[in-house]
């Protein structure tokens, strides 16, 4: 079982504002298999020893690099921390605390030190997860199944659930024609199934409402069109149009996938089509220096990044003006990184992406909320 950790946007911009002689970031591949959580302890150590050391270089204060350090050895030290992962953890820390956040993704093991938190694979952990809610409904069951990228997908035990629909409205069967003198027939069964789907939505609200994970239905058209018309759960549009009954949570999950790629592309495609809508009105930026001054000023709404390439440097926090650096250290970070933050803190939506994805091939390309 994976256990998962997703920071939101919310918290990924508080992230972003932290500040301290003395921010390490990592990123560490784990398993949820316990007795195989050996070597990521031993990798970590690793990492916090090269992070120690660019610390020692920069001159940071002895008692301060104890602090820091203690925050890992008492978290090397937490067994059951460590019996409860998933594939990757992200830690932040600086000698005044520190944060982890376990993720599904399979991220590759650095650190970076800087005198703020490094964030860009966390973006790219939250943005296209390739994790998903599948609600399996059918009139003989309901299951809710979380799919993982990496992982096997497992049934989640809902409380007050209803196991099928005819003992949610307490009878022997839905299509049983003496309903009572006002319903009966084919009405009477779409009027058992609105009172089913009435309280397989009662259950499932607590736990999906206001979810940042795509919730896909897994239904037969008559059932999901009448689910739609009732429910007010965030589903995405796309049905895997079958009946569930037979169909396992690694069948779901198998046929998930392509909803899930579909869903991407379309995200994509709709900020390509609306990136050239708003050239033609100077409210599009793919240059670094110009993103960083709307960043600042709580002008982008929508910003794409390349996950893979790092620009080193620095931003003004008055003005937006950005300084290059020729290479890493802990005195500078990354620029793209920061611009991210500063967006994501303004309510800008904000995706992780292949370079290939971004207009011209740019590390970054922004939709302005007004011309520049």
């Amino acid at each position: 079982m994976l256990y998962v950790e997703t920071p939101t946007p919310k918290q990924i911009g508080k992230l972003n504002q932290t500040r301290s002689q003395g921010c390490v970031s990592i990123y560490l591949r784990t398993t949820p298999l316990t007795q195989d959580i050996g070597q990521s302890l031993t990798n970590l150590g690793n990492l916090v020893k090269t992070a120690v050391s660019q610390l020692e270089d920069a001159g940071l204060p002895k008692r301060r690099i104890w602090e820091l350090k203690e925050h890992f050895d008492l978290l090397m030290e937490d067994d059951d921390f460590w019996e409860h992962q998933a594939n990757s953890l992200a830690i932040f820390a600086t000698p005044d605390h520190i944060r982890t956040y376990r993720l599904a993704n399979e991220l590759h093991d650095m650190v970076e030190v800087s005198d703020r938190f490094h964030l860009k694979p966390l973006l790219r952990a939250v943005t296209f997860a390739h994790v998903a809610y599948v609600l399996a409904v059918s009139e003989n069951d309901v299951r809710l199944i979380e799919v993982f990228a990496d992982s096997p997908a497992r049934e989640i035990k809902v409380p007050n659930m209803p196991k099928d629909a005819a003992s949610a409205v307490g009878k022997a069967s839905i299509n049983d024609s003496g309903a009572g003198r006002r319903i009966g027939g084919l009405e009477g069964q779409k009027v058992r199934l609105g009172q089913y789907i009435r309280k397989i939505d009662a259950a499932l609200r607590p736990i999906l409402q206001g979810t940042d994970m795509p919730v896909v239905l897994a239904s037969t058209l008559p059932v999901d069109a009448l689910f739609r018309s009732l429910t007010s759960l965030p589903l995405l549009p796309q049905t895997i149009e079958t009946s569930p009954d037979r169909m396992s949570a690694a069948d779901l999950a198998a046929a998930v996938r392509p909803i899930l790629d579909a869903h991407y592309d379309s995200q994509i495609a709709e900020f390509r089509d609306l990136f050239e809508q708003r050239a033609g009105q100077n409210r599009t930026t793919t240059d670094i220096s110009d993103a960083a001054r709307a960043a600042t000023f709580g002008g982008i709404d929508t910003l794409l990044i390349d996950f893979d390439s790092v620009t080193a440097g620095a931003v003004d926090d008055e003005t937006g003006a950005v300084t290059f650096a020729t290479e890493d250290s802990s005195e500078s970070y990354g620029v793209v990184d920061e611009i991210a933050g500063r967006a994501l803190r303004s309510g800008a939506q904000v995706l992780a992406v292949r370079k290939e994805d971004i207009p011209g091939g740019k590390e970054l390309a922004a939709i302005l909320r007004y011309p520049i």
